[in-house]
């Protein structure tokens, strides 16, 4: 697979997660993640496998946040088959930053997660 393919799908599950979250979709959000994935949510904790990150989620949108906007976005490769994002983030009552998020492709051709490291810098 191509780079410009490889970081397409990345691309690609970026915006699928951003959707679901736009949804207020937990399981969609979830869905966007590699089963064994770990998300560092500064100042929440740290979350690993699908169902603790279906439930953080769902806990982040029962507080009432939405709409996710990512600016400033580099992506960078790393790694074979995958592509690191880094960005700025806001929502309706938060904003902070995407230390990083490492997408790969997998097996069955879709980018997933493996890490989600970001913070929340402030509310609005």
């Amino acid at each position: 697979m191509s780079n410009d393919l490889i970081l397409a799908a990345c691309k690609k599950g970026s915006g699928a997660w951003q959707a679901a979250f736009n949804e207020q979709n937990a399981k969609g959000c979830a869905a966007a993640y590699n089963d064994n994935a770990v998300i560092k949510a500064e100042p929440f904790g740290t979350f690993q496998g699908t169902k603790a990150i279906v439930e953080f989620w769902q806990g982040i949108i029962d507080k009432g946040f939405s709409n996710v906007e990512y600016t400033n976005v580099k992506w960078e490769p790393f790694e074979d088959k995958g592509y690191t994002l880094s960005s700025s983030w806001t929502m309706n009552k938060a904003y902070g930053l995407v230390h990083r998020e490492h997408w790969i492709v997998e097996d069955d051709g879709f980018a997933r997660m493996i890490r989600d490291e970001f913070e929340v810098q402030g509310e609005r």
